[in-house]
Order: C-alpha cells, then sequence, then structure tokens
C-alpha cells in the first residue's frame, strides 16, 4: 500500500459516518416506493449519485413524467461535469482504463479530498490516482452497504431514526470549505434562496430553476471580480 493510497483511504474514512445512514435511508425509501431489493442495490452500485436517485426516486413516485425524472436527475449530476473538468489537470495523462474507473467512482466525497489535497500536495500522476482511488475505498462500501441494510430493513427502521440528517449534512461538509470566493459564495446563496422560495412548483421545477440562476449569478460575479 502506497503512501498516498494510505493518505486517500484515512482522509476518506471519516465519511463513512455520513453516507452508511445515507444510503440506509435511500435503501429505506426505495423500498417504500416499491422497488425490489436487487433493483435498490443497483440502482445504488450502478448509479452512485445520492442526491440524483433521491430526486429521481420521489418524482417516480409522485408520478412525474419520465422526461421529467431525467432532466431533473441529470441537473441535479450536472457538477460532476464540473469535477471532472476540475480533475483533467490533475489525472488528465492517466491510463484511458484509470480515468474511466476515476469516472465511475468520481463522488461529491472523493472529488472534495482529491482537490484539496492535489492543491497543497505535489504528487506524480499516479500518486494522485491512487489517492484518489484511497478516498473511494471507505466512501463506496459505506454507501452500498447502507442502502443494502435500508433495504433490508426497510419499513422496521422507526420513523424515530433521524436518517435524514445525513443528506444535508454530507453536502455542508463537503460545500463550505469549497466556497472561497465571492462568484462561490453568491451562487450558493442564490441557489438556496431560490430553492427555497421555488419550493412550489409541480415536481422539483424549482430546483432546474434555482440552479440555473444560482449558475448565472456565480458567472456574473465572477465576471465583475
Amino acid at each position: 500500500m502506497t503512501q498516498a493510497f494510505r493518505r486517500g483511504v484515512l482522509d476518506g474514512l471519516p465519511f463513512i459516518v455520513i453516507m452508511a445512514p445515507f444510503g440506509a435511508l435511500f435503501g429505506v425509501l426505495a423500498t417504500e416506493a416499491g422497488l425490489r431489493l436487487d433493483q435498490t442495490l443497483a440502482f445504488s452500485a450502478v448509479v452512485i449519485a445520492g442526491a440524483a436517485q433521491f430526486t429521481a426516486l420521489g418524482l417516480m413516485d409522485a408520478g412525474a413524467p419520465v422526461a421529467v425524472v431525467l432532466l431533473s436527475a441529470l441537473a441535479v449530476n450536472l457538477r460532476m461535469m464540473m469535477y471532472s473538468a476540475a480533475l483533467v489537470p490533475h489525472l488528465g495523462s492517466a491510463p484511458r482504463w484509470q480515468r474511466a474507473a476515476a469516472s465511475y467512482l468520481l463522488v461529491d466525497q472523493t472529488y472534495a479530498l482529491s482537490a484539496a489535497r492535489f492543491e497543497e500536495t505535489p504528487w506524480s500522476v499516479p500518486d494522485k490516482m491512487r489517492y484518489f482511488a484511497g478516498t473511494a475505498l471507505p466512501v463506496f462500501p459505506a454507501w452500498t452497504g447502507g442502502t443494502l441494510l435500508g433495504a433490508e430493513l426497510g419499513a422496521r427502521v422507526p420513523e424515530s431514526w433521524p436518517l435524514d440528517f445525513a443528506m444535508p449534512l454530507a453536502f455542508l461538509a463537503l460545500v463550505g470549505p469549497m466556497l472561497r470566493t465571492r462568484a462561490h459564495v453568491a451562487a450558493a446563496f442564490v441557489s438556496v434562496v431560490a430553492a427555497l422560495g421555488l419550493a412550489w412548483l409541480p415536481w422539483n421545477l424549482g430546483l432546474l430553476a434555482a440552479a440555473a440562476l444560482a449558475m448565472a449569478t456565480g458567472a456574473e460575479v465572477e465576471r465583475r471580480s
């Protein structure tokens, strides 16, 4: 085990506390929505996009059109394009199969840890890839294991268990340290205000509008800076 890989594992370990209940909550909701155990696990293992999965599941349960479900899930996951672009200077010269594996393992946690570590540590590309893989090692078993546990327990999970704390906590822990410029803060502020103000729109369309407003705000503030 290399130093970079070991460092990645250690940095990713704290996210088990968040990812396990996050996955369990999805497992519970998926089974309540009528998905079988194998469908729930496949959803988590193939898609690996917690926020987008919750969005799609909620819309499917509400009977939203397929186009709205897909559009909303894609909108929630648009940030992955930005994550990928940000990692290209660090991992872009790695072998193709490694880049393909990294794209599969790219989630909020692996990106946030890697982006911060790559800025402060002058590793080679192979070491950066080892670190990235190390961050994924604790995160993914926690997510899929949590999903399996939630799907198995289903309705037996007491409603008093506050599993839904994990989702906002996960994003607060990730987004907070990344708000480093006025454009970031402005975009985050507009997204929160707009999402709350437009929550009355059906099928979570307010989320799409809030995302567009936030991106436009961030771009404008960046242009004026």
